[in-house]
């Protein structure tokens, strides 16, 4: 890889700059762990734990299954499940079959499942045993190719004693009703061999993922990634994490099989999936799997809980969740001090957050980059403190290009320290959006021979190389002809003392409504008190002019994606539908 900006000023001296990656299907991760350390824990659930062994074993008896049923290459099996022990079985089996996953968000309703569905042409699907999801996954496959369901129950992993007590209290979750022709992940296991069907990948061709995004924005995209896309991914992220040992000395990788993954982000995303579950088996190590990171009282009480009982040391979070986390009145009673490497994601981390976070943990936290496109991670802060920078994505990890683009045509790279749109090019970029060639054909350029994927987000380089992002391209503010970015306004009130939550939209104004104004939306700290006007006044302290709120309001939560991103456009539709 050539010499590029980021490399010059903060780049970790002990990371490569180029990798190799090895030319395999991402199953071979759990083959290859299982055979060097059959017996090592992988997921850990309630106090029990199962082995790469295990795990393996009921990917190939899934496998089997699947392939009976006449699943194979170039098919869709859907997984919509939460955080649950089945999950990297039920994943790894489906690509054993050469079929391709297609992972479901768990808080999905029937009619946002069906679309999912029938877009994917999925040919079965496996849920999680609940009174919610059953009913929900057989009301979703009305009108699609689905033709088998697979129900997973939590009860076939809880320790004998709770499962039976929890069967007869009713305590384990479970659908009302099963339609005909519903089978039973505990029947698969019974009744197949662990002999998975011979098959033959092509991992920079054939898919692995198709995963949904921009639902939030309109109308959801399947992103196709590749065997080669994820597997690409982790091996670089296992190069970028390197760590000063306690004591000072030469920064060293992760250690494979003695780190503890905390599974606190949903699989079916991305940045859960890639980060954490995929990233453990590269690592050889457990896997704590984690349902619901919000669960508990006060909320976060039981991901805290599960992170010093399984003496957790990696964990991927997005800012609400460290948010959360830190607020949570309890925090100092709970030992964090096993995490070691923790990253943020999928949203802004503000710099007081992350400070705030490992003033209370020891632990390092630094901001990544990237989007589901991208497998997921594009940029990262060095993990070393002495070389981030706070309120920035960091530089692109290994054989990874970004550049910036002009906003307007998204075909004229622009300089060093100039704003424009963020283009991504590397191993781990999709190979496009499913059944949609023209919306492929708007977010991919080649530039300088390499294929760029267009991000939507508006940012700049700085002078040492680090990528800074202003906002998404649609959530600019136009105030008087000067762009205000929301993400910038809201780490500011970040600062002050009495924010948990900050969220920041533009409104058109009523004497022009091709200009606009700022409003905030304020979650305050719990036994906090405050009123608009001194928030208002506040920000002229703080901010330039034509980023300061026109209007302050106080809300109890903000509209949130199950990963934690704001949801600006549920606010500002609320507000439009006012007027």
């Amino acid at each position: 890889m050539e010499e590029m900006p980021w490399h010059k000023s903060r780049w970790p001296n002990t990371v490569k700059k180029s990798l190799d990656y090895p030319d395999e299907p991402l199953f071979a991760l759990l083959d290859k762990i299982a055979a060097k350390h059959p017996e090592a824990p992988s997921t850990v659930y309630s106090g029990i734990s199962h082995s790469f062994a295990e795990v393996k074993d009921h990917a190939d008896r899934i496998a089997n299954f699947l392939s009976s049923k006449g699943i194979g290459k170039g098919d869709k099996v859907a997984i919509f499940m939460p955080n649950i022990p089945q999950y990297p079985p039920v994943f790894f089996g489906i690509l054993k079959t050469g079929a391709t996953t297609v992972t479901c968000n768990p808080s999905y309703k029937a009619n946002e499942l069906n679309f999912q569905l029938k877009d994917s042409g999925a040919k079965a699907v496996f849920v999680f045993d609940h009174p919610s999801f059953t009913p929900t996954s057989y009301a979703a496959t009305k009108g699609t190719d689905v033709r088998i369901h697979v129900i997973c129950s939590i009860k076939s992993f809880l320790p004998k004693a709770k499962a039976v007590l929890g069967g007869l209290l009713g305590k384990i979750p479970k659908g009302d009703t099963y339609e005909e022709g519903t089978v039973f992940y505990d029947e698969i296991i019974e009744q197949y061999e662990p002999k998975p069907p011979t098959v033959s990948i092509k991992p920079k061709e054939d898919l692995a993922l198709i995963l949904y995004t921009g639902g939030t924005t309109g109308t959801p995209k399947g992103a196709m990634l590749t065997h080669h896309n994820l597997y690409s991914n982790v091996v670089q992220i296992d190069e970028w994490v390197q760590l000063e040992p306690k004591g000072g000395g030469t920064p060293e990788k992760l250690k494979p099989g003695e780190e503890v993954f905390v599974g606190a982000l949903p699989w079916y995303h991305s940045y859960g999936l890639t980060l954490t579950m995929v990233a453990s088996y590269l690592m050889g190590s457990a896997l704590v799997c984690v349902p619901d990171p919000r669960a508990g009282k006060p909320p976060m009480s039981e991901l805290l809980a599960e992170i010093q009982k399984n003496k957790g040391t990696i964990l991927h979070c997005v800012p609400a969740l460290y948010a959360g986390m830190v607020n949570n009145p309890n925090v100092g009673k709970y030992d964090l001090s096993t995490l070691k490497a923790c990253g943020s994601g999928a949203a802004p981390l503000p710099p007081e957050l992350a400070k705030n976070f490992e003033s209370k943990t020891g632990a390092t936290l630094f901001e990544g980059y990237g989007l589901t496109e991208t497998s997921p991670l594009a940029t990262a802060n060095p993990a070393l403190k002495s070389l981030r920078k706070f309120g920035s994505i960091g530089v692109p990890i290994s054989d990874t290009y970004v550049t910036v683009l002009d906003i307007e045509t998204g075909k004229k790279e622009l300089k060093q320290g100039e704003t424009g749109e963020i283009a991504i090019s590397g191993p781990q970029v999709m190979a496009g959006y499913w059944n949609r060639p023209e919306e492929t054909a708007d977010v991919i350029r080649t530039i300088g021979g390499k294929r760029y994927f267009l991000t939507g987000d508006i940012g700049h380089m700085d002078e040492d190389g680090f990528f800074v992002v202003s906002d998404r391209k649609k959530d600019m503010i136009n105030v008087g002809g000067l762009k205000a970015y929301p993400r910038e306004i809201e780490d500011i009130f970040f600062e002050h003392p009495k924010v948990a939550m900050a969220a920041v939209i533009g409104l058109p104004r009523d004497d022009d409504p091709t200009n606009e104004y700022v409003k905030a939306y304020i979650v305050l700290k719990a036994g906090e008190t405050a009123t608009p006007e001194e928030f208002i006044a506040w920000a002229k302290e703080h901010m330039a002019g034509y980023k300061r709120p026109k209007e302050v309001v106080f809300v109890d939560s903000l509209p949130m994606t199950a990963v934690g991103k704001v949801l600006r456009r549920e606010l500002k539709e609320a507000e439009l539908a006012k007027k």
